[in-house]
């Protein structure tokens, strides 16, 4: 974990150096695939290289073997040096991101809705923060366009959270749970209010609650908002809601399943 917690989750040690931390971070984010020096080197100076790079990916890898090993003695093997580069052998179930893949695998999988709802509920409490927050490149730039290691990673953890978030929405409101849906799903919005799919599930969170008003009104102001930033209408499954809700169709109300 890029904030400090160890691989096995048996004892906190922290990370103190940001160059180790970015390292540990971009090992992390391709376990256990090796990463190339160029690769490595790239994601800790980009253009301000060290007069030796090679020897300073070193050095920089050394300290983290001995932070690994004071979270656990033998850990320091874990990095492996290779010909194609470094590598972090850690098994997908001693790190969160293994642990909340192999979840929402099986949440998909699983038939009954409070299992499904369950296990991603248990995925989602894996989570602290954004992924790799406070981790940046090496680069001059303002933002982190240039690291071409960790932010495609902390892209796509990012959009698979948001994912598990609207499945889970999706069984609890298949369970008809939609008034202790409403609060959250209304700040998940707000933070991504062009992601029809989630604004779809609160619209219905706020119809099935018997706020069927604030729902019609929520879709008329994401009707505008779409308009304004991306020059579109609503796409067709936030339409049909739309017809649905107008015509006060019942199956969009809070029944659970008998």
């Amino acid at each position: 974990d890029p904030d400090g917690r160890t691989l096995t989750g048996r004892a906190e040690v922290p990370v103190p150096e940001a160059k180790v931390r970015l390292l540990l971070a971009g090992l992390l984010a391709h376990a256990p695939h090796p990463l190339s020096v160029d690769r490595l080197v790239e994601l800790l100076w980009a253009e301000r290289l060290p007069h030796h790079p090679a020897n300073a990916l070193q050095t920089k890898v050394s300290r983290l073997r001995r932070v690994l090993d004071a979270a656990e003695p033998g850990a320091r093997d874990l990095i492996v040096s290779l010909p194609a580069g470094y590598a972090l052998t850690v098994a997908p179930d001693h790190t969160d991101l293994g642990c909340f893949t192999s979840l929402t695998t099986r949440a998909r999988a699983a038939q009954d809705l409070r299992t499904r709802a369950s296990l991603l509920t248990r995925a989602l409490d894996l989570w602290r923060g954004d992924p790799f927050d406070g981790v940046r490149g090496g680069s001059t730039r303002d933002d982190d366009s240039g690291d071409t290691v960790v932010r495609p990673v902390r892209e796509r953890l990012a959009e698979e959270r948001l994912g598990a978030i609207e499945d889970l929405a999706e069984a609890r409101l298949a369970l008809g749970e939609h008034r202790y849906l409403t609060a959250e799903l209304e700040e998940a919005a707000r933070r991504n209010p062009l992601r029809e799919r989630l604004r779809a599930l609160h619209l219905r969170a706020l119809y099935g609650s018997g706020r069927q008003a604030e729902a019609l009104t929520a879709y008329a102001e994401l009707r505008e908002l779409l308009a304004r930033e991306l020059g579109a209408d609503p796409g067709p499954q936030l339409a049909a809601l739309h017809q649905a809700m107008l015509r006060q169709d019942p199956s969009l109300s809070a029944t659970p399943p008998s």
